[in-house]
């Protein structure tokens, strides 16, 4: 049966899918139709997607190029990466944004059939993986990736998501293929099936886990940074349509870094339009996209994630998705360097995420308080628990914002301490005497 879904799912990036728009293979037209694939509720792409789309920028450079043409853009919203390709690979769209394994499957789809694709710039990341994560029910009994031995875990195959399962049960000493029943599916379908008992365990992409545990309907079981691989999304044009409207790229990707600007500037106003747009609550929009979020924006293709998506390429291989990739060949980074200029486009290569910190969202704020100390952010919760609307604490080792009512926590003497899964606080446990689990309730209380 996993040998059908995977066969199943290899073949559904192959297949062109029903589309309007679309790039016209007439170059000289007076009307170009650009056709733009995202992910909506895939919320590190925003700067490419959502909220490119809802601050209307590409038009407007689009509208400024004075080249006598008319450009019509046409927005299609998909719930992965895969459909993305196969519509890529038949033509239909012209610019795509996914995740890292998706980005190495759209390489590799297009080289295979004729279409070569091209990775011009990265949506968001986090350098240590945390934009994966693995649930399991709320009441579930598993604390552990050895207790998924046996167990059925969902994700979606090919995936960035897919990437993390394998190689946290790889490094807890489980055979992905042999030691768990994964299911193949969509992440809505895998959370149906985690809610209903149907899977053991979730492993999927942003913004599924945070949606699932706000909504306490899940809680974490790994967090995927503690892999200290990054993860990240980007954008992907046809080679073609490059280079026949490269001011067309060069407008897209102008569009991306002013709405990465503008997410950067107005964090909680970008987190309100997403979640307008997307139906998905802001607070979980803000957990990825805040001001210390769990992503990081910047459209620079850092030669750290570059490296990753070279080490990714193993995985893929392994699970028999694609053969050899040049990464190489599929980074370029001319259109993004042209469209930023020289200098700005170096600073931002050299730019890092910000220091993990704690922040309170308070009702009716347009801004959050942002707090270094756990203990601090939990006295301020304490003492206004009637006006806040979300509180997010870093984890303790590896740095991942998560729900503060959603976190494990550890009091070791006067130090309260937030962690995302039970793995990360039994390992400071086991290394810190003394120290011992709370309830959240608990940890407010010593707190005030």
């Amino acid at each position: 049966m996993r040998r059908a879904a995977l066969a199943a799912s290899a073949l559904a990036l192959l297949l062109p899918l029903s589309a309007c728009g679309g790039d016209a293979e007439a170059g000289d037209s007076s009307t170009v139709t650009v056709t733009v694939g995202y992910q909506s509720k895939t919320i590190n792409t925003v700067t490419a997607g959502t909220l490119l789309r809802s601050l209307g920028s590409f038009e407007k450079h689009l509208n400024s190029l004075g080249d006598g043409r008319t450009y019509k853009v046409v927005w299609q919203d998909y719930a992965t990466g895969a459909p993305i390709t196969a519509q890529m690979t038949a033509k239909k769209i012209d610019i795509g944004s996914m995740g890292d394994f998706p980005l190495l499957i759209n390489a590799a789809r297009g080289k295979q059939l004729g279409t070569p694709t091209k990775l011009v710039s990265v949506t968001g990341y986090n350098l240590r993986g945390g934009l994966n994560t693995i649930v399991t029910a709320p009441g579930s009994s598993l604390t552990s990736l050895a207790d998924l031995k046996g167990r059925k875990v969902s994700t979606s195959v090919g995936s960035a998501a897919d990437g993390t399962l394998v190689r946290a049960l790889q490094r807890a000493g489980l055979d992905p293929e042999k030691d768990i029943e994964k299911l193949n599916q969509q992440p809505a379908v895998g959370a149906s099936a985690l809610d209903s008992g149907g899977a053991d365990a979730l492993s999927q992409f942003v913004a599924w886990p945070g949606l699932l545990a706000h909504q306490g309907k899940a809680k974490a079981l790994y967090d995927g940074a503690q892999l200290n691989l990054p993860t990240f999304h980007g954008v992907t044009a046809r080679e073609d349509f490059a280079r026949r409207h490269p001011a067309v790229l060069e407008a897209f990707l102008k569009a991306q870094a002013e709405a990465t600007d503008y997410l950067a500037e107005h964090p909680v106003a970008a987190a309100e339009k997403v979640a307008d747009a997307t139906g998905l609550p802001a607070e979980v929009v803000y957990l990825y996209n805040g001001a210390h979020g769990i992503a990081t924006f910047d459209p620079a293709i850092k030669p750290r994630l570059v490296a990753a998506l070279k080490e990714d390429v193993a995985v893929l291989k392994s699970a028999k998705l694609t053969g050899d990739v040049d990464v190489d060949a599929f980074v370029d980074d001319r259109y993004v360097k042209k469209a930023l200029g020289a200098t700005a486009y170096a600073r931002r290569l050299a730019s890092a995420p910000p220091e993990p910190a704690g922040e309170v969202w308070l009702k009716g704020a347009s801004k959050t308080l942002t707090f270094t100390s756990p203990s601090a952010l939990l006295r301020q919760v304490a003492a206004h628990r009637d006006t806040v609307r979300a509180a997010y604490v870093p984890d303790t080792t590896t740095g991942t914002l998560w729900f503060a009512d959603r976190a494990v926590w550890v009091a070791d003497g006067d130090r309260l301490l937030p962690f995302v899964a039970p793995a990360t606080a039994r390992a400071y446990l086991d290394s810190h005497g003394g120290a011992r689990l709370v309830p959240y309730t608990e940890a407010l209380e010593r707190a005030s």
